[in-house]
Order: C-alpha cells, then structure tokens, then sequence
C-alpha cells in the first residue's frame, strides 16, 4: 500500500467541508440540505462514486464552487468522498445538515485552511486515512487574544 498526500488549497473568501458518504444520492441530498439551510448560499458539492461508472458525481448553485469541488474531489480520487465549497458563507451555517445527511458517514473537516488529505493506495482503489487542517499552535491564547476573539464572533453575529 502506497500513501500520498494531496494538498487542497482553499481560495480565499471560500470554505471547505470534506467527508465520506457512501451512496450516489448523496450529491442530491447534500445539494438540498445546503440549499434549505441558507437561502442564496452558493456552493458546490463532488462525489467520487466508488463502484459501477465511477464518476465524480456534482451540482451546486455556484459555477466557480462546482469547478472547485470537482477539481478537490479528482485530486484526491478516492472512493465515496465528497467535497463542498462554500463562498460568503460559513461550516457553522450547514454543517449540521450536512451531518444529518443519511448517506455522510463522516465529516474529515471543515475549514478555510490549506489542508492537507492523507491517502493510502490499495492498487485496487483509494481511501483517506486523514487529513491535516492548518498548522501547528503558535502559543497560548492571552487576554489581549481572547478579547479579540469576543469581538470578532460578535462582529460575526455569532455570539452577543
């Protein structure tokens, strides 16, 4: 068994959720707890479908988000995972409806950082063993930090 690591670079103003499912509806549920969770959210979802055509399964509302999820999901190829850029909006916002899906069967992150997917290579097929979101702490928080971070979510509306 061989093991790779795929980078995925997000662009800015843009956020990723990356799981596994396990069935090729997924693409269609995932587009419609996106679209009911936020009116107007653009996004698109890909799906690398694991059996029969083996397709790279995708839709979404946003041409730019599509392209996005298809090219992440090819480059990591591996089987029943699924890729959904969000641009102008958060995880935070439909994270937990795409959890609720019936067919995701995990979520490896959600996030606006570079990530790395770590694959293993069977030579029968793919599969991600992980991934690594971000990079390494840098110290712990102060209260300088910790006020920073009150008013940035509060800035956001998450918090009061």
């Amino acid at each position: 068994m061989k093991t790779e690591e795929v980078e995925v670079a997000v662009p800015e103003g843009h956020q990723l959720i990356l799981g596994q499912s396990h069935f090729i509806k997924s693409v269609e549920d995932i587009y419609e707890a996106l679209a009911t969770s936020m009116p107007a959210v653009k996004f698109g979802v890909a799906f690398c479908e694991a059996s029969g055509k083996s397709l790279i399964r995708s839709d979404g509302s946003d041409p730019g988000c599509i392209r996005l999820a298809v090219d992440c999901a090819a480059r990591i190829a591996a089987g029943h995972v699924f890729a959904v850029f969000l641009s102008g909006a958060f995880p935070i916002n439909v994270l937990n409806r795409v959890k609720s899906v019936e067919e995701v069967a995990h979520v490896f992150c959600a996030t606006a950082n570079p990530v790395t997917v770590v694959v293993a290579d069977s030579g029968k097929g793919r599969g991600v063993l992980g991934v690594v979101d971000g990079g390494y702490p840098k110290g712990e928080e102060g209260p300088e930090d910790r006020a920073e971070r009150r008013e940035f979510l509060r800035k956001l509306g998450y918090k009061r």
